[in-house]
């Protein structure tokens, strides 16, 4: 994906701090405290442009969602949608997954979403993978145990090496759908990519994998 570059993006940014939280590292296990409640907390790793966590928010109001974007051209898109929406339980952070750890307590979060990742197809680049194993260690580490991390590709390659890279792992995979739009799932928010994919015929590929 070739992002186009918005040079007024991170001044746009810095405008909000209620929705593109600066500095998430103070609020390391003081989430709750932001959000004014003790309710779970969700997270996307890569919002893209904030569509799914939109959704997400509007339709259970009872959650705390954040998502992790690093492109600042990218998640402006995705704070819009949530000012428009005017929603309160829903937040981003201009910043790369990479620092999971370095926003997020051990066992703060309840579940973390994985949509539409670049699969990095080329062995070489395989530590990329948001579904490799150092990601999932990390994952665990800021994850309350027994929680789930749900997953959602149109990458045949991808949703097949992850579910192997899961199992390894030792995580336990539920509802596995080859097809998800052709599933008996409920209750699903496409991405920006998943629309655009579903409505050209491609497959959805989605699985729940949860820590033991």
């Amino acid at each position: 994906m070739r992002l186009r570059h918005k040079p007024w993006a991170t001044e746009e940014i810095a405008k909000h701090p209620s929705i593109v939280v600066p500095n998430p590292g103070e609020y390391r296990g003081k989430w709750s405290e932001l959000f004014g409640n003790d309710n779970p907390i969700h997270v996307e790793v890569g919002t893209g442009k904030g569509q799914f966590l939109t959704g997400m928010g509007q339709a259970h109001p009872e959650i705390n969602y954040i998502g992790i974007e690093k492109y600042d051209s990218v998640i402006v898109s995705a704070m819009q949608r949530v000012k428009d929406a005017e929603i309160e339980n829903v937040k981003f952070l201009n910043d790369d997954v990479n620092e999971l750890t370095s926003f997020f307590a051990d066992e703060e979060i309840d579940r973390i979403y994985i949509n539409f990742t670049d699969p990095w197809p080329k062995n070489r680049h395989e530590k990329r993978r948001l579904t490799y194993k150092s990601f999932l260690a990390m994952y665990e580490s800021v994850l309350k145990p027994q929680s789930e991390i749900h997953f959602k590709t149109d990458n045949q390659g991808l949703f097949e090496y992850s579910l192997h890279s899961f199992s390894k792992y030792g995580l336990i995979l539920n509802n596995v759908s080859l097809d998800l739009h052709n599933s008996d799932v409920e209750g699903n928010i496409m991405t920006e990519y998943e629309e655009k994919f579903s409505n050209k015929g491609m497959r959805i590929y989605r699985c729940e994998a949860q820590y033991r």
